[in-house]
């Protein structure tokens, strides 16, 4: 009997012999010009698509570290022309915050696009329905997205902008989903409790995310107590996170399972990279505690958020995030297992039907 998680990761995009191929499936790309020369197109752009969501993501990291969501009052114009005829010359030569607001939107627009191909792809090639799904769940994610960026604009709205701030990382996570799930070979899953801690690191990563956003979104009205409860349930979450994320790799070290051991060590040295950005990000933001370093210690001038280190560190801290969200999202999914097109889609030798889909 198949793991209650097990149904999420039948979605290899290996061919499959023709005997085994299901009939009742959607037609196939696998004998289209592309796939014979070896490419495997869905999970190219589905790559694709986490290179640009994550290049993206930092654009939206500097806007609101720079507070430059209202360099351009207009939506979806900038100010008054039509997004992608806006003059090139006032966006590259004008001024920085709108540099990064425009380029913000037309890389959203980017991922739109090929937010697009891959569901067209997904709905075409021969993958699992779970694949399939997740490319529909993106296109809903891209264009919710986009329209939270448009209100967040429209209304000047700190609630719009939190909220805008924690669908973009969601978006990520599926996305770098799709990138595992596209793969065409399949790989030995972990024991399951191993299996759980890899599961638990990106469900603690995207917490952090969202308690990390309130306080990128703070209102300046906010009362010290709530304030000291988001950056204590930011702190506590980010422990979390690096627990599990050493447990995780822990628990992988012994199996088969390479890929899962080696995610886990990326996640281990992201983690242990974010903390020391988020000890940086706190310098930068509200500077050091005067009753903690001896006056010898302090610095003669304070780093500001916005000044070029400062920018720098804080806009790390938020990006690289971001980033241990999709590294757990693909050790969660790699310690799990994927299972060969050729035994998702009906021809399960018996080395597959025991346990977890695992062969024996």
């Amino acid at each position: 009997m198949l793991a209650p998680w097990a149904w999420f990761t039948n979605a290899g995009s290996q061919n499959a012999p023709a005997a085994a191929r299901d009939p009742r499936s959607a037609p196939s790309l696998d004998d289209s010009p592309l796939r014979k020369r070896g490419w495997n197109a869905p999970h190219v752009v589905a790559c694709l698509l986490v290179a640009t969501t994550a290049v993206l993501l930092s654009f939206g990291a500097l806007v609101t570290t720079y507070e430059a969501a209202m360099a351009v009052p207009d939506w979806p114009a900038t100010y008054g022309h039509n997004m992608f005829l806006f003059p090139l010359s006032e966006w590259l030569g004008g001024p920085w915050d709108l540099f990064l607001e425009h380029g913000h939107r037309l890389l959203g627009a980017l991922v739109g696009l090929i937010t697009l191909a891959l569901a067209a792809l997904a709905w075409r090639a021969a993958v699992g329905p779970t694949v399939r799904w997740l490319a529909v769940a993106a296109v809903v994610l891209v264009v919710v997205q986009g329209g939270l960026g448009g209100a967040r604009v429209l209304l000047d709205d700190t609630t719009v902008a939190k909220i805008h701030a924690c669908t973009g990382p969601l978006f990520f996570a599926v996305a770098v989903a799709l990138a595992v799930l596209t793969r065409r070979s399949g790989v030995v899953p972990v024991p399951r409790v191993a299996a759980g801690l890899c599961a638990a690191v990106p469900v603690a990563a995207y917490a952090q995310l969202v308690a990390g956003a309130q306080l990128r979104h703070l209102d300046p009205a906010t009362p010290p107590r709530m304030f000291h409860a988001l950056v204590g349930t930011h702190v506590v979450v980010g422990l979390v996170v690096a627990g599990l994320a050493v447990a995780a790799f822990l628990a992988t070290r012994g199996g088969g399972n390479r890929g899962a051991r080696r995610w886990g060590l990326i996640a281990c040295g992201l983690v242990t990279c974010q903390l020391a950005l988020g000890v940086g990000t706190w310098i930068a933001k509200y500077g050091v505690p005067s009753a903690i370093l001896p006056d010898a210690w302090r610095m003669a001038e304070p780093i500001v958020a916005r000044s070029g280190p400062g920018a720098v560190i804080v806009t790390s801290h938020a990006v690289l995030g971001m980033m241990i969200l999709g590294v757990g999202v693909a050790l969660a999914l790699t310690a799990a297992g994927t299972v060969p097109a050729s035994v998702r889609s009906g021809a399960q030798p018996a080395a597959f039907a025991r346990g977890r889909g695992v062969p024996a």
